[in-house]
């Protein structure tokens, strides 16, 4: 990432954001690569998807400029590191068959040049977005108990059309879109996998490894997380928003984006 949020937010990242299995799963379907392919993963953070690739048969090169995070990571093979920025990869042209970017566009600095310079590391192979737009999510609770965190998310993340034009401008390719519902067990406790379990916004350590807690201002997480623990206990929250106890998955706005190739 080309930020430094995870030299201080970094630190016990990889216990609570796990690959998950499904999204795995999508980053394949999208790359549309056959085992043995080149990836380049840009902006890797502690490599939890980078790893679950490798094991999977491909072939990774994970870029991560934060050493807190780097340091988190797995010795996979068929895993290479390379400590640099999203804007400028000190990678050969079409070296690879494709690229994901999971959650990280966000932090690039320089979001036109980071790319750019994943379709010229990928020539003609499938690059791959997850990115996520408040404002394509469902109605949420959490901006019930934290409107700050909420409202700064339509700050820190673009409407989803924005990053197509850019992905369309600075590829040169064509961009599809594919909604990802979150599933009530997520194993990647990114902002919303709580959606289900808001017990789970209790917990330190799982707030740590969200950027949008981390940075956020921490005498308004404390009012949040005061007023949520209060309704959890008396049953406020249970009365209020029973019906999302009974979803199977719920839309809070996350999309994957294919830019080329074949998908």
């Amino acid at each position: 990432m080309d930020r430094p949020t995870y030299e201080c937010i970094g630190r016990g990242y990889s216990r609570h954001r796990a690959a998950d299995a499904r999204i795995v799963r999508e980053l394949i379907r999208l790359l549309w690569l056959q085992k043995g392919g080149a990836i380049v993963d840009v902006g890797a953070g502690t490599g939890n998807y980078s790893a679950a690739l490798a094991r999977l048969g491909y072939t990774i090169t994970a870029v991560e400029p934060s050493m807190t995070t780097r340091k988190q990571a797995e010795d996979v093979p068929g895993v290479r590191w390379v400590a640099t920025t999203a804007k400028r990869l000190p990678l050969p042209d079409g070296c690879a068959d494709g690229a994901i970017c999971v959650l990280a566009l966000h932090h690039f600095s320089d979001v036109k040049a980071a790319l750019s310079e994943m379709r010229r590391v990928t020539g003609c192979g499938s690059i791959v977005v997850l990115t996520f737009d408040p404002r394509a999510a469902e109605p949420f609770w959490f901006a019930d108990y934290f409107p700050d965190l909420w409202h700064e998310a339509y700050e820190v993340f673009p409407p989803l059309e924005d990053i197509i034009d850019l992905a369309k401008e600075n590829t040169g390719q064509h961009v599809e879109v594919y909604p990802f519902r979150l599933p009530h067990d997520l194993r990647d406790k990114f902002a919303a996998a709580g959606w289900q379990r808001p017990r789970m916004y209790l917990d330190d350590d799982v707030r740590a490894g969200i950027s949008c807690f981390a940075l956020a201002d921490q005498s308004s997480v404390r009012e949040g997380l005061r007023r949520l623990s209060r309704d959890l206990e008396s049953g406020a929250w249970h009365r209020k928003y029973h019906d999302i106890l009974t979803f199977e998955d719920f839309d809070a706005g996350y999309r994957f984006l294919g830019i080329g190739g074949v998908s």
